[in-house]
């Protein structure tokens, strides 16, 4: 249908919640009104919540359908479009797919090989075809601690649709895993190394970011500027960490590892961003602080689904029950992110914005789905 109308709907957006009707056509909302009443021709959703389709800014999803299983490479146009599929299916409208540039061909035991640009321009492909359920850009993780950064960045240019750079460092001992041990589980049950492996491969990141890290942080940084990209540290752990980020141009924090760095980002200006995961399952698989104790501190802005797309609907869904506000809650999802990527046209209701649309129910604390509209289309 190219026009059609919800009514007797409980719409959330931004921090409201009423009831009232959405008028759809070509793709774009046309009126939204706060009433009881159901137009002749109208579709009645019974109460149902209906808000902005879910924003994620930061999900390794696709990397998952990219490699189902240690050294088993699927081919890439599939798993793009799997992946599109299931994002869909959870209510993710928008996605910035986080694709990793930067890569270590040298160490045999814990390589990571280039996929960035082959990915990259699949999923550009596949969006000029037509042929994605939702909306994609790229979100290129540059990561530091590698061998191959520059040339990889420079492979990208201002056509490819990349709306986010976010400036990783996962050198042992600092950020994510300022807890050796937790790093050495991590590498352990993903590479199955032994503890003298371990301590040459710890040595071994050491090393390239002692040689490359500063080089690397630098070119990212500029790259971000002329794609006029979004720029997010990740795993800041400390007010020095965040006063580097905002010196260099961060309006991101991707997952801060503790209060002392939320604070500080929260002072200087940047967004704070937390995993659904760690909220859905009440803290960090990685030992840092939980989300829900930042949220309780007023210290958290957008949630990722990180690693589970079905998250980001279930944890917007916790938090708002947590807040007492149901459409705060989704502003985390919808509004929020839609801010931080500087949208205009996305995150919540409002006539002239697309039909990006999620109507779903709660029972108890779970979000039951009952349709996903891209565009005025619906796609799940």
């Amino acid at each position: 249908m190219s026009s059609f109308i919800f009514a007797n709907a409980t719409i959330l957006s931004g921090n409201q919640q009423f009831t009232g009707l959405i008028s759809i056509e070509n793709g774009l909302i046309t009126a939204v009104e706060e009433t009881l009443s159901i137009p002749k021709g109208a579709e009645d959703c019974e109460g149902d919540f209906i808000s902005p389709g879910l924003i994620e800014l930061h999900t390794d999803n696709l990397e998952r359908h990219l490699e189902p299983r240690p050294e088993v490479k699927w081919p890439v146009r599939s798993a793009v479009l799997a992946h599109d599929n299931e994002l869909a299916s959870t209510g993710i409208t928008t996605v910035f797919d986080a694709i990793r540039v930067g890569s270590i061909l040298s160490n045999k035991k814990a390589r990571y090989d280039r996929y960035a640009r082959q990915t990259a321009s699949v999923i550009n492909a596949l969006v000029v075809e037509g042929a994605m359920k939702i909306s994609h850009f790229i979100h290129l993780r540059a990561e530091t601690c590698s061998e191959t950064l520059i040339d990889e960045l420079d492979e990208f240019n201002i056509y490819d649709r990349v709306r986010m750079i976010s400036l990783m460092d996962h050198t042992p001992g600092q950020r994510q895993f300022r807890d050796i041990s937790q790093l050495e589980k991590y590498i352990s049950d993903k590479h199955n190394m032994n503890c003298d492996q371990l301590n040459d491969y710890f040595d071994f990141q050491r090393g390239l970011q002692k040689r490359f890290g500063a080089q690397h942080a630098a070119a990212t940084v500029a790259k971000a500027k002329l794609f006029n990209a979004l720029l997010a540290s990740h795993d800041d752990t400390t007010s020095e960490d965040v006063k580097n980020s905002k010196q260099n141009g961060t309006g991101l924090a991707e997952f801060p590892t503790t209060l002392e760095a939320a604070r500080a980002c929260r002072d200087q200006g940047i967004a704070i961003m937390m995993g659904a995961p760690n909220l859905v399952r009440g803290g960090s698989h990685s030992g840092n602080i939980a989300a829900s104790e930042l949220d309780d501190l007023g210290l958290l802005d957008v949630l990722s689904s990180d690693y589970v797309p079905s998250s980001l609907l279930l944890g917007a869904v916790l938090l708002g029950l947590r807040r007492g506000n149901l459409a705060s809650g989704l502003s985390t999802v919808t509004a929020a992110p839609a801010k931080a990527a500087g949208f205009n046209d996305r995150g919540i209701i409002k006539a002239g914005y697309r039909a990006d649309l999620l109507r779903f129910k709660v029972i108890d604390d779970i979000a039951l789905i009952k349709a996903v509209y891209a565009k005025g289309l619906r796609v799940g």
